[in-house]
């Protein structure tokens, strides 16, 4: 009885020692933006993807209760419905997970998942959000969220937006944001998790990220903008699988940020190079979706993967020399971040379908169930921009200057399949096999002998 006791003391006084610590870290970021007492800080989530219902999600788990201090709601537009097979999978997950089930009951709600199973009630996106459910990741059931479909009641007053949207719809959304923010006196602070780009051809070649999108959408300066990325699978970071971060930005607010998000299995740190590491977050996902049709195509061969792997890191190492001044200071963020998409990420899972036919390119690279698919978009600028002949570097056998996209064998063959579809999924193996092509270990010498770097290919200047 005794240990039992002193089990049970030590277990609360954990708990309480963990919540002090999570409100210290809340009383520094209120500090850091001037908030006084009654005045609680303000978070919110624009889009909800299953990263940004996730980030979302852990941070009202972690400071959701003190609701003096902090508000933390999420925006998703209204009207999404939610068809019945999906409704009845949902219904499947609620009556396999007690706590889930259980909470539904007490909440009064489960009544109407009933109902959508049978066919006799419709269910909405941002209604089943409320009870913790987002539609692109039904498996893995939230924490209830306090959701907001008018934007400019989300937005209007907010202190931090966290950016889930997709880079293809942060434009339009953060467009409209500006006109509700022109009587602030102080802009809000922006976390970007969003992992596409852009490429603008004029007047000279240079990628486009989201953090430039919204800088440019809504006046928001540079210095409240930024970018947060990491070798992560949202569902499991939600179950707590041990997983890291880094936040990128300016010193003013990303250190504190990275103290604030940080928890026991999410570790987050800090970085100054925003947009470099922004692109490379993008870059990953063009190779995912290559690495998922070359796994349908073998039958999952561990050799053929490899194979696949060492090309297109070493494509990645070439387009890295060219993106950044120290190249070498993102291989390792750059590597696990690949890695992890490679596994277990949405657009090695859409080249897979594509492969096996599940999925045709008609569809479109926004999937039921999966959301956008942004190496599609990625492998577009890339190309677009690699092949500008503005951007020529030293062929090492020629001697004469070629674009640079005509080093990387892989991403071309990626381009003639989503993009100009001239060729099936089958032809990324024909890549391979082509006796033509480069050794990886001679690609990575050429990129780290010659002199790549292109700082127009960011808006920067030498």
């Amino acid at each position: 009885m005794v240990d039992t006791i002193d089990r049970n003391s030590q277990t609360n006084g954990s708990i309480q020692n963990s919540n002090a610590t999570m409100e210290e870290k809340l009383d520094d970021l209120r500090r850091l933006f001037g908030k006084s007492d009654g005045d609680p800080l303000r978070i919110v989530g624009v889009g909800a993807g299953a990263w940004g219902s996730v980030f979302i999600a852990m941070l009202q788990e972690s400071y959701g209760h003190l609701r003096e201090k902090v508000l933390i709601r999420i925006w998703r537009r209204h009207g999404r419905t939610v068809d019945r097979a999906t409704a009845e999978h949902l219904f499947e997950v609620i009556n396999s997970r007690e706590d889930v089930l259980r909470r539904l009951i007490r909440r009064c709600a489960y009544l109407k998942y009933v109902e959508a199973r049978l066919g006799d009630r419709i269910l909405y996106a941002d209604e089943i959000l409320k009870d913790g459910f987002c539609l692109n990741m039904i498996d893995t059931p939230l924490c209830p969220l306090k959701v907001v479909t008018n934007l400019q009641e989300a937005v209007w007053d907010a202190d931090i937006v966290v950016n889930g949207l997709p880079s293809t719809d942060t434009r339009q959304v953060f467009h409209e944001m500006r006109r509700y923010w022109k009587e602030r006196l102080t802009m809000p602070v922006i976390i970007s998790l969003s992992k596409g780009v852009e490429a603008e051809l004029e007047p000279q070649p240079r990628i486009i990220t989201p953090t430039q999108i919204i800088n440019s959408a809504t006046g928001v300066p540079l210095e409240n903008i930024l970018y947060l990325g990491g070798p992560n699978i949202a569902s499991e970071i939600y179950n707590r699988e041990y997983a890291n971060a880094r936040i990128c930005g300016s010193e003013k607010w990303r250190k504190s940020l990275a103290k604030f998000l940080r928890q026991p299995h999410f570790i987050v740190w800090d970085n100054g190079d925003l947009v470099t590491h922004e692109v490379m977050g993008g870059l990953k996902n063009v190779y995912a979706i290559g690495a998922g049709m070359v796994a349908a195509l073998t039958k999952e061969s561990a050799t053929s993967k490899a194979v696949y792997f060492a090309h297109c890191t070493s494509e990645m190492i070439l387009i890295t020399h060219l993106l950044a001044e120290e190249p070498e200071k993102l291989a390792g963020p750059l590597l696990a971040d690949t890695y992890v998409t490679l596994l277990k990420g949405r657009n090695a899972w859409y080249g897979q379908k594509l492969a096996e036919g599940e999925l045709s390119l008609e569809m479109g690279d926004s999937i039921k169930g999966k959301g956008m698919i942004q190496g599609v978009s990625a492998v577009k600028a890339f190309y677009e921009l690699l092949s500008q002949s503005s951007l020529s570097v030293l062929h090492p056998e020629d001697n004469k200057p070629v674009a640079p996209v005509k080093l990387c064998p892989i991403l071309k063959m990626l381009y003639n399949i989503l993009i100009t579809r001239e060729f099936s999924s089958e032809a990324i193996l024909q890549a391979l096999r082509d006796e033509t092509i480069t050794d990886p270990r001679d690609r990575i010498k050429i990129a780290q002998t010659h002199v790549f770097y292109k700082p127009s290919l960011l808006g920067q200047q030498r």
